[in-house]
């Protein structure tokens, strides 16, 4: 949590410095001319830019590990197994739904999400949370989290992958995540 804390502060250092520049992550730093702009400093855009991109990948792996450890903290069937149990195939984690596209530049996509991921964990909801094919609870964890993060578990490819993303309005596209989730029929 230390080493997550310290980097989401190095980025804001970093995004000061194209704050101080008026720009963005996306904004041109050449005029329309193709010469490079006189009013901000290119060189430390660019470098404040890369670092950024780079502790964003640092901060997604340090969130994956946060989550691989807090979900051996509260999953049980990694606490059965951890004490020599065996563990039953309904305590496997069953993905209830399938994400079927991602907009790209929205909280989704910052987040890593991809289509065909397979959703396991939302929040607090599990397959078990679902009464019927209708995707409403996630749409009310969603609406109760504006501007909060919210961990999530997916499986791509077979492998478990822990995401977290913050919804929010504004973000340039339809709803507060910018993906379409369908729910798996059931097998």
């Amino acid at each position: 949590m230390a080493q997550k804390k310290d980097i989401e502060t190095e980025i804001d250092t970093h995004a000061s410095i194209l704050k101080t520049n008026n720009c963005t992550m996306r904004t041109p730093l050449v005029d329309e001319d193709g010469f490079p702009r006189a009013d901000i400093d290119i060189f430390a855009v660019r470098g404040a830019r890369v670092r950024i991109i780079e502790l964003r990948n640092d901060l997604e792996a340090i969130t994956n590990e946060i989550g691989k450890a807090l979900e051996a903290v509260y999953d049980p069937t990694m606490t059965a197994e951890s004490n020599g149990t065996e563990s039953t195939s309904t305590d496997i984690p069953k993905a209830f739904a399938r994400v079927d596209g991602v907009a790209p530049g929205s909280p989704a996509a910052e987040a890593g999400l991809r289509r065909e991921d397979l959703v396991v964990k939302f929040g607090h909801l599990i397959h078990t949370s679902f009464t019927s094919t209708s995707l409403q609870p996630l749409a009310e964890v969603v609406a109760a989290n504006e501007n909060q993060s919210i961990s999530i578990k997916v499986l791509r490819d077979g492998n478990p992958v822990f995401l977290s993303f913050v919804p929010r309005k504004g973000w340039g596209g339809r709803g507060m995540l910018g993906c379409h989730i369908v729910p798996l029929s059931p097998s």
